[in-house]
């Protein structure tokens, strides 16, 4: 299969490219380091994207772009560019990539744990990303479930809960144990490239 991923140049993005690039041909973009450039908040960019690469049988992000300002300030503006990013940006992959992607092909995209399982701080601050993270993973999974409905027989539609990864843990100064391994994760996204599911929240290592 040809398959485009974005968000190619992270973590687990690499450990994807790493996972599938033996089996299927493989698209690299990102917003800085790969040779195809794209900004998923950017509705141009993504456009501009699908016409560079054509058709793909499948496409898989993994682009992410949070901010978490300091305790204390105004996060208005952060929640706006989150939404831009994790939200509104994958939408926008699934809208305009319905006419670059084989029929029966699929997008996975990147949502988070918070939805299934809230995780709300002590601190006011903590509150407010936490709320913020929650809402922003509860729309894209309901955008998830609508998405392949609506597309049902044309394009599958799913999304990958990665949760925290031993290796972000370890860059933290955390303990990495309660996480999973970036190449555990990119297994997630490879059942959503091959096994015949639409609509699905999968979460890593389940």
């Amino acid at each position: 299969m040809r398959v485009l991923i974005v968000g190619s140049a992270g973590l687990l993005g690499r450990e994807i490219v790493k996972l599938l690039s033996s089996k299927h041909e493989i698209i690299e973009a990102s917003r800085k380091k790969a040779n195809l450039k794209a900004d998923i908040s950017d509705r141009a960019s993504i456009v501009a994207l699908y016409n560079m690469v054509g058709t793909v049988d499948s496409v898989i992000c993994v682009a992410r772009d949070d901010r978490f300002p300091p305790p204390g300030s105004s996060m208005d503006d952060d929640f706006s560019y989150s939404v831009a990013n994790k939200l509104m940006g994958q939408a926008n992959l699934v809208r305009y990539g319905v006419e670059h992607i084989s029929k029966g092909g699929s997008v996975t995209l990147t949502g988070g744990t918070l939805a299934q399982r809230p995780e709300i701080g002590n601190a006011a601050a903590s509150v407010n990303v936490e709320v913020r993270a929650f809402i922003r993973c509860a729309a894209l999974n309901l955008f998830v479930r609508s998405a392949a409905l609506e597309l049902h027989g044309r394009l599958r539609v799913n999304a990958i809960s990665p949760g925290w990864m031993t290796e972000t843990w370890t860059l933290m100064g955390k303990d990495p144990a309660g996480g999973i391994s970036a190449a555990e994760v990119a297994k997630a996204y490879e059942r959503s490239l091959m096994e015949d599911m639409t609509g699905q929240v999968i979460v890593a290592g389940q």
